[in-house]
């Protein structure tokens, strides 16, 4: 049997190589994205982000475990999931200044939080209507809709990695623009 180690290395010629790692892997790096996230379309998703990163840095693996891929890979997906916790974290921070909020009485405490806007849906849709319009459907379909990822990538026609992308774009977009720029004011003692 080949080791893990020798088919990283082929990989970087040979896509197929690559494909061995992923079918010894793929099952255990989603059990690891399961019980971490409890969300079958987040673990889908995670493990997918996850050999899309080792894919691309395949090149700087380092056996450095006996000839297994295990660590390095397991590695990779500690820190796909710490980012997309961050990114998490930033899309909340974003609906808050939206104006959205959460129906906290109306879901079971393990859901996702359903979204809705708030009174002032004007200044939201105005916002909204400011983005590009890949980056507006892929953040209506996200925070107005409460779609998952795959759901947005199939509405849109692309991958889930590339609906992320578009919604984390279009949220850092409508938080520049909802945060109010401070503004210069000169004191009456300087303009003297």
């Amino acid at each position: 049997m080949i080791s893990d180690a020798a088919l990283v290395a082929a990989a970087r010629e040979d896509p197929e190589a690559f494909r061995a790692i992923y079918d010894r892997y793929a099952h255990r790096v989603h059990a690891y994205f399961a019980r971490r996230t409890r969300d079958a379309d987040a673990a889908h998703d995670l493990t997918a982000e996850t050999f899309a990163q080792a894919w691309l840095v395949r090149a700087r693996f380092r056996d450095e475990a006996g000839g297994s891929a295990g660590p390095w890979l397991f590695g990779i997906a500690r820190n796909v999931l710490l980012m997309s916790v961050r990114r998490g974290r930033l899309e909340q921070r974003a609906c808050e200044r939206l104006g959205l909020h959460e129906r906290l009485d109306q879901r079971p405490a393990d859901a996702v939080p359903e979204l809705s806007w708030a009174d002032d849906a004007d200044t939201a849709d105005e916002l909204l209507a400011s983005l590009p319009p890949a980056q507006r459907e892929a953040v209506r379909l996200r925070v107005v809709e409460d779609l998952g990822y795959t759901e947005v990538a199939a509405a849109l026609g692309t991958s889930a990695p590339a609906a992320r992308v578009r919604v984390h774009r279009g949220l850092a977009a409508l938080r520049a623009r909802a945060t109010p720029s401070p503004t210069v004011t000169s004191s009456p003692e300087r303009s003297r």
